[in-house]
Protein backbone atom coordinates (compact mmCIF):
# COMPACT_ATOMS: atom_id res chain seq x y z
CA UNK A 1 0.00 0.00 0.00
CA UNK A 2 2.93 2.47 0.72
CA UNK A 3 4.10 1.71 -2.41
CA UNK A 4 1.28 2.51 -4.38
CA UNK A 5 1.04 5.94 -2.11
CA UNK A 6 4.16 6.45 -3.07
CA UNK A 7 3.98 5.60 -6.84
CA UNK A 8 1.22 8.07 -6.92
CA UNK A 9 3.15 10.84 -4.97
CA UNK A 10 5.80 10.84 -7.76
CA UNK A 11 3.00 10.83 -10.84
CA UNK A 12 1.88 13.83 -9.65
CA UNK A 13 5.38 15.67 -9.18
CA UNK A 14 5.92 14.22 -12.99
CA UNK A 15 2.69 16.15 -13.85
CA UNK A 16 2.82 19.45 -11.69
CA UNK A 17 5.86 20.23 -11.55
CA UNK A 18 6.20 21.27 -15.35
CA UNK A 19 2.43 22.62 -15.46
CA UNK A 20 3.75 25.18 -12.29
CA UNK A 21 7.01 26.20 -14.27
CA UNK A 22 5.41 26.91 -16.97
CA UNK A 23 3.04 29.37 -14.94
CA UNK A 24 5.90 30.45 -12.61
CA UNK A 25 7.57 31.57 -15.93
CA UNK A 26 4.39 32.98 -17.28
CA UNK A 27 4.92 35.49 -14.34
CA UNK A 28 8.10 36.68 -15.40
CA UNK A 29 6.52 40.61 -15.92
CA UNK A 30 5.83 40.60 -11.72
CA UNK A 31 7.66 41.95 -8.83
CA UNK A 32 10.05 39.01 -7.13
CA UNK A 33 8.34 38.94 -4.21
CA UNK A 34 5.38 37.72 -6.25
CA UNK A 35 7.02 35.25 -8.05
CA UNK A 36 8.90 33.58 -5.01
CA UNK A 37 5.68 33.47 -3.32
CA UNK A 38 4.12 31.26 -6.34
CA UNK A 39 7.12 28.98 -6.13
CA UNK A 40 6.05 28.24 -2.33
CA UNK A 41 3.09 27.83 -3.10
CA UNK A 42 4.41 25.05 -4.85
CA UNK A 43 6.34 23.59 -2.61
CA UNK A 44 3.75 23.60 0.33
CA UNK A 45 1.10 21.45 -1.91
CA UNK A 46 4.08 18.66 -1.99
CA UNK A 47 4.62 19.15 2.08
CA UNK A 48 1.27 18.54 2.37
CA UNK A 49 0.76 15.59 -0.52
CA UNK A 50 3.71 13.83 1.70
CA UNK A 51 1.73 14.00 4.79
CA UNK A 52 -1.68 13.20 3.27
CA UNK A 53 -0.49 10.46 1.03
CA UNK A 54 2.80 8.76 1.93
CA UNK A 55 2.00 9.66 5.68
CA UNK A 56 4.97 11.75 5.90
CA UNK A 57 3.58 13.69 9.12
CA UNK A 58 5.55 16.99 10.33
CA UNK A 59 6.02 19.06 13.45
CA UNK A 60 8.42 22.56 13.58
CA UNK A 61 10.36 23.50 16.83
CA UNK A 62 11.71 26.54 18.20
CA UNK A 63 9.81 29.17 15.78
CA UNK A 64 10.48 31.21 18.93
CA UNK A 65 13.72 31.59 17.46
CA UNK A 66 13.06 33.36 14.38
CA UNK A 67 14.98 36.98 14.55
CA UNK A 68 12.78 39.75 13.54
CA UNK A 69 15.68 41.40 11.09
CA UNK A 70 17.53 39.58 8.52
CA UNK A 71 19.26 36.77 8.96
CA UNK A 72 20.30 34.04 7.21
CA UNK A 73 18.99 29.80 7.58
CA UNK A 74 22.00 27.41 7.83
CA UNK A 75 20.17 24.01 7.44
CA UNK A 76 20.76 20.12 7.64
CA UNK A 77 20.30 18.32 4.32
CA UNK A 78 19.50 15.08 3.46
CA UNK A 79 16.39 15.22 1.71
CA UNK A 80 14.62 16.98 -0.68
CA UNK A 81 11.64 17.45 2.25
CA UNK A 82 13.59 20.28 3.83
CA UNK A 83 14.39 21.87 0.83
CA UNK A 84 10.62 22.26 0.14
CA UNK A 85 9.53 23.07 3.89
CA UNK A 86 12.31 25.63 4.28
CA UNK A 87 11.11 27.35 1.13
CA UNK A 88 7.56 27.03 2.24
CA UNK A 89 8.40 28.06 5.75
CA UNK A 90 10.55 31.20 4.65
CA UNK A 91 8.94 32.63 1.64
CA UNK A 92 9.87 35.04 0.37
CA UNK A 93 13.32 33.21 -0.03
CA UNK A 94 16.32 33.06 -1.59
CA UNK A 95 18.45 29.54 -1.99
CA UNK A 96 22.05 29.64 -2.58
CA UNK A 97 22.77 26.76 -5.09
CA UNK A 98 25.22 25.89 -8.31
CA UNK A 99 24.56 27.63 -11.08
CA UNK A 100 24.00 24.37 -12.90
CA UNK A 101 20.40 23.77 -11.55
CA UNK A 102 19.16 26.70 -13.37
CA UNK A 103 19.90 24.60 -16.42
CA UNK A 104 17.44 21.36 -15.31
CA UNK A 105 14.19 21.29 -17.49
CA UNK A 106 11.12 22.43 -16.02
CA UNK A 107 12.07 22.75 -12.21
CA UNK A 108 15.43 24.97 -13.40
CA UNK A 109 13.21 27.46 -14.77
CA UNK A 110 10.93 28.30 -12.31
CA UNK A 111 13.71 28.37 -9.79
CA UNK A 112 15.60 31.03 -11.42
CA UNK A 113 12.28 33.16 -11.07
CA UNK A 114 12.60 32.80 -7.65
CA UNK A 115 15.36 34.93 -6.87
CA UNK A 116 17.79 32.18 -5.96
CA UNK A 117 21.92 33.36 -4.99
CA UNK A 118 23.65 31.53 -7.37
CA UNK A 119 27.39 29.77 -6.97
CA UNK A 120 29.70 30.23 -10.24
CA UNK A 121 32.72 27.94 -9.86
CA UNK A 122 34.08 29.11 -12.91
CA UNK A 123 34.50 32.85 -11.09
CA UNK A 124 37.15 31.62 -8.09
CA UNK A 125 37.85 33.92 -5.43
CA UNK A 126 35.50 36.58 -6.77
CA UNK A 127 32.64 34.16 -6.16
CA UNK A 128 32.29 35.00 -2.39
CA UNK A 129 32.32 38.75 -3.14
CA UNK A 130 29.67 38.32 -5.92
CA UNK A 131 27.67 35.93 -3.12
CA UNK A 132 27.51 38.71 -0.46
CA UNK A 133 26.93 41.82 -2.93
CA UNK A 134 23.66 39.15 -4.28
CA UNK A 135 22.76 38.56 -0.35
CA UNK A 136 22.84 42.22 0.35
CA UNK A 137 20.64 42.79 -2.64
CA UNK A 138 18.38 40.22 -1.18
CA UNK A 139 18.25 40.88 2.51
CA UNK A 140 18.09 44.86 1.95
CA UNK A 141 15.92 45.43 -0.73
CA UNK A 142 14.19 42.50 -1.53
CA UNK A 143 13.18 42.03 2.18
CA UNK A 144 13.93 38.28 1.50
CA UNK A 145 15.58 34.99 4.11
CA UNK A 146 18.73 33.13 2.38
CA UNK A 147 18.70 29.76 3.41
CA UNK A 148 22.12 27.61 2.46
CA UNK A 149 22.96 23.95 3.09
CA UNK A 150 26.88 24.59 4.30
CA UNK A 151 27.39 20.41 3.16
CA UNK A 152 26.55 21.50 0.21
CA UNK A 153 24.97 18.20 -0.87
CA UNK A 154 22.54 16.02 0.37
CA UNK A 155 23.72 13.99 3.22
CA UNK A 156 22.97 10.19 4.15
CA UNK A 157 21.27 10.34 7.50
CA UNK A 158 23.16 9.34 10.76
CA UNK A 159 26.36 11.01 9.12
CA UNK A 160 27.69 13.88 8.58
CA UNK A 161 29.17 15.98 5.75
CA UNK A 162 31.33 18.38 5.56
CA UNK A 163 30.57 21.86 6.62
CA UNK A 164 31.86 24.45 4.57
CA UNK A 165 32.31 28.21 5.56
CA UNK A 166 30.79 29.49 2.52
CA UNK A 167 27.35 30.03 4.43
CA UNK A 168 28.64 32.04 7.67
CA UNK A 169 31.11 34.03 5.31
CA UNK A 170 28.02 34.72 3.82
CA UNK A 171 26.66 36.09 6.82
CA UNK A 172 29.40 38.06 8.59
CA UNK A 173 29.63 39.93 5.10
CA UNK A 174 26.16 40.89 4.97
CA UNK A 175 25.98 41.67 8.92
CA UNK A 176 23.13 39.27 9.77
CA UNK A 177 22.81 36.68 12.38
CA UNK A 178 23.03 32.51 11.21
CA UNK A 179 19.58 30.59 12.48
CA UNK A 180 20.66 26.67 12.40
CA UNK A 181 17.83 24.34 11.43
CA UNK A 182 18.46 20.86 12.49
CA UNK A 183 15.99 17.89 10.96
CA UNK A 184 15.99 14.26 10.62
CA UNK A 185 13.46 14.48 7.77
CA UNK A 186 16.88 11.58 5.77
CA UNK A 187 14.71 9.02 7.38
CA UNK A 188 10.90 9.40 5.88
CA UNK A 189 12.71 10.61 2.63
CA UNK A 190 16.03 9.13 1.44
CA UNK A 191 17.70 10.05 -1.99
CA UNK A 192 15.81 7.39 -3.95
CA UNK A 193 12.50 9.09 -5.57
CA UNK A 194 10.23 5.71 -5.06
CA UNK A 195 11.57 5.32 -1.37
CA UNK A 196 9.06 7.55 1.47
CA UNK A 197 8.86 5.85 4.98
CA UNK A 198 5.81 6.77 7.27
CA UNK A 199 6.83 8.65 10.19
CA UNK A 200 7.37 12.12 11.76
CA UNK A 201 9.57 14.49 10.88
CA UNK A 202 11.14 17.03 13.34
CA UNK A 203 12.74 20.30 11.82
CA UNK A 204 14.02 22.14 14.73
CA UNK A 205 14.75 25.66 14.69
CA UNK A 206 17.75 26.71 17.26
CA UNK A 207 18.80 29.80 18.60
CA UNK A 208 20.35 32.60 16.08
CA UNK A 209 23.86 32.86 16.54
CA UNK A 210 25.63 36.52 15.95
CA UNK A 211 28.12 37.33 13.67
CA UNK A 212 29.72 40.54 15.15
CA UNK A 213 33.42 40.10 15.73
CA UNK A 214 33.32 36.53 15.01
CA UNK A 215 35.71 34.37 13.24
CA UNK A 216 34.64 32.30 9.88
CA UNK A 217 35.80 29.26 11.24
CA UNK A 218 34.58 29.57 14.64
CA UNK A 219 31.66 30.55 13.61
CA UNK A 220 31.04 27.38 11.42
CA UNK A 221 32.63 25.17 14.15
CA UNK A 222 29.82 26.28 16.24
CA UNK A 223 26.94 25.83 13.69
CA UNK A 224 28.43 22.43 13.18
CA UNK A 225 28.31 21.64 16.79
CA UNK A 226 24.73 22.75 17.18
CA UNK A 227 22.70 21.45 14.37
CA UNK A 228 24.91 18.19 14.80
CA UNK A 229 23.65 17.23 18.51
CA UNK A 230 20.22 18.61 18.01
CA UNK A 231 20.16 16.00 14.98
CA UNK A 232 21.51 13.25 17.05
CA UNK A 233 19.06 14.03 19.49
CA UNK A 234 16.44 14.07 17.08
CA UNK A 235 17.02 10.44 16.08
CA UNK A 236 15.07 8.36 13.39
CA UNK A 237 11.77 9.73 12.42
CA UNK A 238 10.26 6.84 11.42
CA UNK A 239 9.73 6.16 15.21
CA UNK A 240 8.15 9.19 17.32
CA UNK A 241 10.17 12.07 17.24
CA UNK A 242 10.59 13.95 20.68
CA UNK A 243 8.56 16.69 21.89
CA UNK A 244 9.38 20.20 23.43
CA UNK A 245 12.10 22.46 22.61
Amino acid sequence: MQALRNTLFVLLQLLLTPLYAIAICATFWLPPRARNRMCASYTGLFVHLAKHLCRIDYEVLGREHIPEGPFIVLAKHSSTWETLMLETMFAPGSFVAKKELLWVPFFGWGFALSSPITIDRKAGAQAMDRMIAQGRERLERRGFTIVVFPEGTRIAPGRKGKYKTGGVRLAIGCGVPVLPVAHNAGYCWPRHPWRKHPGKITLSILPPLATDGRAASELNDELERVIEDEVARLGDSRRASPRGG
